[in-house]
């Protein structure tokens, strides 16, 4: 039996996705389309390179008939959550980076469910060719697969995902020109506005949603609208920059990294801008170069810039962080927090300067030679360190102001809260430990209490949830001593406060609402979430911050509360204990008693009132009754 071999454009994938529904869809999607052709599937990573190393094999012998062997994949579709339900598995990215090293020209599309910059920064640092969205259209599906194959990066995140925010930076390839710097200069400028201009349209559009505006307010929301998406295509029109668009943004990173970000020469870089829609395409022409995998034993070594390296992750999640900073700042939440105080860009250069902190701080971890185990002993005084550092750097460690006639040092006053400040905001931040031990020594991270290898998409996003919490609980807790000692100095309200809380009375009012939120989060909402076993973080959304919950045992704190925090979970326990049978109680008696005035009360009301119609009509119809003289 021969083999007809198939056209050199023909597209040969080989899918990698632990879900059978979807490796079943993706077959029936294939064959529609005569260009490509599903020529094997896999389950998990071992099964991958078993199917590769056995297509490549006959390659290596020289005497093997060529005409019989059908020809190997020139495609890998990979998901990148491979190995979530087992991490002792291989996780999708380092799958992604293996293969990569042992086939360089093999074109890799990874897939996944998520696409937060930090997943597909991952990926593309991981040697993938592209990444899409497993929600995406089936047309922008076998479009990606296309270009991919076709030697083109391809970079799409998911429907409603924020795209103001950078995916994974890029190396301009060799040869090409340098933009010209006026053209550079523009487009910033019009990606800076495009990022304003889509920031207040969300805010007006969540207004626009609400349901208690009155006519006017609805009227001057909608034109307000309309000049936002004029404003966005003037601006795209007038700092349009055709010869930049092949070249996505270039990422702003922290100065002082020195992490090397740069890609390995095995991996080429992205030629299409991921931000770009895409179109579908052509299948690859024949005289296209087909990709030409080595043989199995030529390893190639892996980039310097690998996921398992533990720079290269902290540089994944920071760069995702700082990427979100650039945008919205707003509180989402329902609570008041202590930066809410601040001016805009006040607000925005803390957190730079606590990101910077931080780093430098895991830099000495490192130098130090700490050992993972001695990280939960030291974690007071590496926050305390933290928190201590962005305060002198925020307000600088000369600063003074006048009060009552007398200079006052207004740091060395801050630094005496230090005891304050630990006990109602350090102690309290989560999984710090856990994600200094994962950024310093590769330690597992625990989602939802299954440990998530470096490198797992459910780790990175766990991790940046993490540091991103992080970040706002150390700048709150710079800005609380401020708050409790110098909130109504003149001098300070000028350089610091937001416009619109200048007055001693919004002043007040904002430290009574911080105050007041203390004391419930004391009593009432930390036995609440002990009791459910969650951690509320404030994360950021690329529109604002908002507040999110996970999931994490607290049984020993369960055990240790005492007083009315205790009673409020015997009250929680009480209420779920008594709340079904007694709703089921009231449900019973309430349809009983429906029944009853339904059924019985109703039907005789009814009866008799029928009977008096009909007697009433009788009367009516009634000649003789009708015309009888009254006496």
């Amino acid at each position: 039996m021969s083999f007809s071999r198939p056209p050199a454009s023909l597209i040969r994938l080989l899918l990698v996705d632990e879900d059978p529904v979807f490796r079943l869809g993706m077959g029936v999607l294939l064959q529609q389309y005569g260009d490509l052709v599903l020529v094997a599937e896999a389950e998990d990573g071992e099964t991958a390179l078993q199917i590769l190393d056995h297509q490549f094999s006959p390659s290596l012998d020289p005497e093997a008939p060529t005409d019989e062997t059908p020809p190997p994949a020139n495609l890998v579709a990979l998901d990148i959550g491979i190995g979530r339900s087992n991490p002792q598995q291989i996780q999708g990215l380092a799958l992604c980076r293996l293969l990569k090293s042992r086939y360089p020209n093999l074109p890799i599309l990874c897939l996944g469910t998520a696409s937060e910059p930090v997943i597909l920064a991952a990926a593309y640092q991981s040697g993938a060719d592209g990444y899409c969205s497993k929600g995406a259209d089936p047309t922008e599906l076998i479009a990606a697969i296309r270009r991919v194959a076709a030697g083109q990066s391809v970079w799409l995140q998911a429907p409603g995902q924020d795209r103001s925010l950078v995916p994974p930076p890029v190396v301009q390839p060799p040869g090409q020109r340098a933009p010209a710097p006026l053209a550079t200069v523009r487009r910033q400028l019009r990606l800076q506005g495009i990022q304003q201009i889509e920031a207040t349209l969300a805010d007006v559009n969540a207004e626009l949603r609400s349901d208690d505006l009155s006519l006017l307010d609805r009227a001057i929301l909608a034109g307000r609208q309309r000049e936002l998406r004029a404003a966005r295509w003037l601006v795209n029109r007038l700092l349009a920059t055709p010869r930049l668009e092949a070249l996505p943004p270039t990422p702003q990173s922290s100065p002082d990294r020195t992490a090397n970000r740069s890609r390995s020469n095995n991996a080429p870089a992205p030629s299409g801008s991921p931000l770009s829609p895409l179109s579908p395409s052509s299948p690859p022409s024949p005289s296209s170069p087909s990709p030409t995998p080595p043989s199995p034993n030529a390893i190639v070594p892996a980039p310097e810039t690998a996921i398992v390296d533990v720079q290269s992750v902290q540089s994944l999640v920071f760069d995702a962080v700082l990427a979100k900073l650039q945008t919205g700042l707003i509180n989402q939440t329902e609570q008041p927090l202590e930066i809410d105080i601040l001016q805009e860009d006040k607000k925005r250069d803390l957190f730079y300067l606590v990101l910077r902190k931080l780093e430098e701080i895991l830099s000495e971890l490192r130098y130090s030679q700490v050992t993972p185990d001695q990280l939960p002993s030291k974690r007071p005084t590496i926050l305390l360190d933290l928190w201590q550092a962005a305060l002198l750097d925020f307000f600088g460690r000369y600063y003074t102001v006048y009060l009552n006639g007398r200079e006052i040092e207004v740091v060395d006053v801050l630094l005496q809260d230090a005891v304050a400040v630990e006990s109602a905001i350090l102690s309290k931040i989560p999984g710090v430990t856990e994600l200094l031990q994962h950024l310093l020594f590769q330690a597992p991270l625990e989602v939802n209490s299954v440990p998530y290898p470096t490198g797992n998409p459910e780790s990175l996003m766990r991790a940046e949830q993490l540091l991103e919490n992080l970040l706002i609980q150390i700048a709150n807790a710079v800005m609380q001593p401020l708050l409790n000692r110098f909130a109504n100095v003149e001098v300070i309200k000028q350089n610091f406060y937001d416009r619109r809380l200048l007055s001693s009375r919004e002043i007040e009012r904002f430290r009574n609402s911080l105050s007041w939120k203390y004391r419930v989060d004391r009593v009432f909402r930390e036995p609440k979430q002990i009791f459910e076993s969650q951690y509320q973080l404030l994360t950021l959304t690329g529109r604002g911050i908002k507040q999110t919950s996970i999931y994490k045992p607290r049984t020993e704190e369960l055990a240790s509360l005492t007083g009315l925090p205790y009673l409020v979970t015997l009250t929680l326990e009480a209420h779920d204990a008594i709340a079904p049978p007694l709703r089921t109680a009231v449900s019973f008696v309430g349809n009983g008693f429906v029944y009853v005035l339904t059924e019985i009360i109703g039907r005789g009301i009814g009866l008799i009132g029928r009977g008096v119609l009909k007697g009433l009509g009788n009367v009516w119809q009634d000649p003789a009754k009708r015309d009888r003289p009254f006496r």
